[in-house]
C-alpha cells in the first residue's frame, strides 16, 4: 500500500506543473532531446533537466543518452492507477450529487403539492 501511495504522490506531483504536462503532451507526439524541449518551452537547459527528472522519477518519461544528446520519450508506465483512484472519487461525488438531486426534487414536489 505504501508503494501505491508513493507512486500516486509522484505522478500527481509530476502532473501538477503545466510545463511538465506540456512536456508529456509533446512527447506524446514524438521523442525529443532535452535541448529541444528547453527551446520549445523557452527555458534554460538546467530548468528543463529538472522537469524531465521529476517526470522520469514518476515513471512518466524515460531518457536515453547517446553521445552528448539525452533523448526523452514517454515512459512505459501508464496512468491506470491514477485513473482508477480518480474514478473512485468521481463515482462517490456522482452518488452524492444524485442524492442531493433527489432531495431537491422531493422538496420541489412537496412545495408544489402544498400550493
Amino acid at each position: 500500500m505504501v508503494q501505491y501511495i508513493t507512486r500516486l504522490d509522484a505522478a500527481f506531483s509530476a502532473l501538477s506543473d503545466p510545463t511538465r504536462r506540456g512536456v508529456l503532451e509533446q512527447l506524446g507526439r514524438s521523442d525529443a532531446s532535452i535541448t529541444d524541449l528547453a527551446d520549445r518551452f523557452h527555458m534554460s537547459l538546467t530548468g528543463m533537466k529538472k522537469h524531465v527528472g521529476v517526470l522520469e522519477q514518476a515513471g512518466l518519461v524515460a531518457t536515453e543518452k547517446v553521445g552528448r544528446v539525452r533523448t526523452c520519450r514517454l515512459g512505459r508506465r501508464a496512468l491506470d492507477e491514477e485513473a482508477a483512484w480518480i474514478e473512485r472519487y468521481r463515482q462517490l461525488w456522482e452518488a452524492r450529487f444524485s442524492a442531493l438531486d433527489q432531495i431537491v426534487e422531493d422538496l420541489i414536489s412537496k412545495e408544489t403539492s402544498h400550493d
